[in-house]
């Protein structure tokens, strides 16, 4: 699920020429909030989400052991992903809400993986609580986050996750061949959602860098 790492990182920390201020470079606060905050992150999530939402949807018939294997590879990254974009929230709260979905994600994907052969039924109902409260707690921090650029995309993200969610919990369970199609279908449309915000995001930062005075005393 979309999950915006926060504001456009500001610089400086330090008092430099004219009153502006610069941070180190070799700062580990700095440094932690520009991995947090970097668009690959976001575009790494996409990926992740694209590539075995596409499988499922060429390969609907392939055994339960595979699929189980597939959604709780694509649940751990995610969830890997979504630990490291924590860096990039400054609040408080932004943090703790990225950090619960992150958690969320890892232990969905140790489940998946821990129990490979459950029934499609057990897997639909542990990608539909995932995509619902992420989609919650995703929409909470975009609204929480002050100068958060392009929210309408992470808010489109958010709904999207909890749609699908709801969809995947509400739905009948009779055919599961259907109800595979249903999980690959929305995997990709939750991956191209994220791949939007991703570019979004990189726009977004290269505004903020261009506008950034640079420090002469820095090399880069």
């Amino acid at each position: 699920m979309t999950d915006s790492p926060g504001p456009a990182p500001h610089t400086g920390s330090e008092p430099g020429p004219g009153g502006r201020t610069y941070a180190p470079p070799s700062d580990p606060t700095v440094l932690l909030d520009r991995v947090g905050a970097s668009w690959t992150w976001l575009l790494g999530s996409a990926v992740a989400t694209l590539i075995p939402g596409t499988l499922i949807l060429v390969w609907p018939e392939e055994t339960l052991h595979v699929l189980a294997v597939l959604l709780g590879l694509y649940l751990l990254v995610i969830g890997v992903f979504r630990f490291v974009s924590v860096f990039g929230h400054r609040e408080q709260g932004n943090r703790f809400a990225t950090l619960l979905i992150a958690v969320l994600y890892v232990l969905a994907g140790v489940l998946c993986l821990r129990h490979p052969m459950q029934t499609i039924a057990a897997l639909s109902l542990i990608l539909g609580i995932v995509w619902l409260v992420s989609g919650v707690l995703t929409a909470y921090t975009a609204l929480a986050a002050r100068d958060l650029p392009h929210r309408g995309f992470v808010l489109c993200g958010a709904a999207i996750g909890i749609i699908a969610g709801i969809v995947v919990l509400a739905l009948p369970t009779e055919s599961a061949r259907a109800l595979t199609r249903l999980l690959g279908l929305w995997m990709v449309l939750i991956g191209l959602v994220e791949l939007a915000v991703a570019f979004a995001w990189r726009a977004a930062l290269r505004r903020a860098v261009a506008l950034t005075p640079r420090d002469p005393a820095s090399p880069y």
